[in-house]
């Protein structure tokens, strides 16, 4: 685990959507296709956590294992195609897996590795998911720090990541600014992941958390870091190296992400695997109303103090302002169904706010989106 994050840093940098395939034979190839880049974690000389040290394999065979397993039953699905940052036991630099991501223009990103617990006392356990953001944890914080420095195993990183400090926590936060907009979907999908390995795989659900990390402020696109399960844990070490537990993670996984595509695509599967959690039109459009929270589309920032009038803001209604030191902050919309916020929101995105985004609020206080669809 000692640089698990560490391999995200570069990988989540794509942020286009892909082209359809030409296949005259098949009508629905000629839809637009959605891409899932699988990110392995680690590889060849980085092995990531060893462990108990009990197995010969590390954290790197694992992740490796389910990643293909997983991009194997991805693939299988009309439509979706399934890119790896590694498809064999090796090790791209950061350098060349951003060079490589940035070519496959995904519209989903998954790391996948696995957990480890400092110390000798390995009682830590469950599957838990990262994604971009600044959390009042004290151990997220230390984590991102920790495994944000592992850019200064390569030369010349000072160029490379532009002065970017990992134990600053000013770099940290410069971080979350600049990708806000696809937090609400990166936050979907982990939500979607979390269940699966509750409810499919019977694992303990340590949540959907938030961390910063250099990597997802080149993210332009819905991404997530997936940790199975801790090495450090005896039992749990013994269940992801089975083929037993690996086949199960890796069933929750292929769950969550063939949600989060029939929603974002409208598209029905029809398949032979084992899905459990079909979905269907009606729940698709269901609310999902979380009492005590309340959710506003952010619109913009400014020093500027305007009139809440729709004449000002191409049209919407409903707008609201609050100031922040010296800085006015407009949002569209007031709701505690957050999915009437997300139709909010890509309302606004249609009025031209390309980058709006949904903000959550608790007894007046904002709170993250995490910690909302916790609730």
């Amino acid at each position: 685990m000692h640089t698990y994050f560490s391999i995200l840093i570069f990988l989540c940098t794509t942020s286009f959507l892909v082209a359809a395939n030409g296949d005259g034979e098949n009508n629905s190839s000629k839809k637009k296709q959605f891409v899932v880049m699988i990110d392995p974690g680690h590889g060849g000389r980085d092995t990531g956590t060893p462990g108990t040290g009990r197995y010969k394999t590390t954290e790197k065979d694992i992740a490796l294992d389910v990643s293909l397993a997983l991009g194997k039953m991805l693939d299988k699905l009309p439509n979706v195609k399934v890119i790896y940052t590694r498809t064999k036991d090796t090790y791209p630099t950061l350098n060349q897996r951003a060079v490589k991501t940035n070519k496959k223009k995904a519209d989903l990103f998954i790391s996948i590795h696995c957990n480890a617990q400092p110390g000798k006392k390995g009682t830590a356990y469950g599957a838990e998911t990262f994604v971009l953001g600044l959390s009042k944890n004290k151990t997220n914080l230390e984590v991102a720090k920790r495994e944000n420095s592992v850019i200064f195993l390569e030369d010349n990183y000072e160029e490379t990541y532009a002065g970017f400090d990992p134990s600053s926590p000013e770099s940290l936060i410069s971080l979350i600014l600049l990708q806000e907009e696809y937090l609400d979907q990166s936050i979907e999908i982990a939500s979607y992941i979390q269940k699966e390995f509750k409810v499919t795989a019977k694992r303990k659900d340590r949540g959907v958390k938030q961390a910063g990390f250099w990597v997802l402020s080149k993210t332009y696109m819905p991404s997530v870091l997936v940790e199975l399960g801790f090495l450090t844990h005896k039992k749990e070490e013994d269940y992801l190296n089975s083929k037993r537990g690996k086949k199960i993670m890796t069933q929750s996984l292929y769950n969550a992400v063939k949600k989060y595509i029939e929603l974002h695509t409208r598209t029905t599967f029809s398949e032979d695997d084992v899905v459990i959690d079909e979905l269907d039109e009606d729940k698709k459009e269901a609310s999902r109303v979380i009492k005590g929270v309340t959710f506003k589309v952010q619109l913009s920032a400014s020093s500027k103090k305007i009139a809440t009038k729709s004449y000002n803001f191409k049209g919407l209604k409903d707008i609201s302002r609050e100031k922040s030191g010296k800085i006015y902050r407009y949002f569209y919309g007031k709701t505690s169904d957050y999915e009437e916020i997300k139709r909010l929101k890509e309302h606004a995105k249609r009025k031209g706010y390309k980058d709006c985004y949904v903000v959550a609020y608790k007894k007046g206080k904002k709170i993250s989106l995490a910690d909302a669809l916790n609730e």
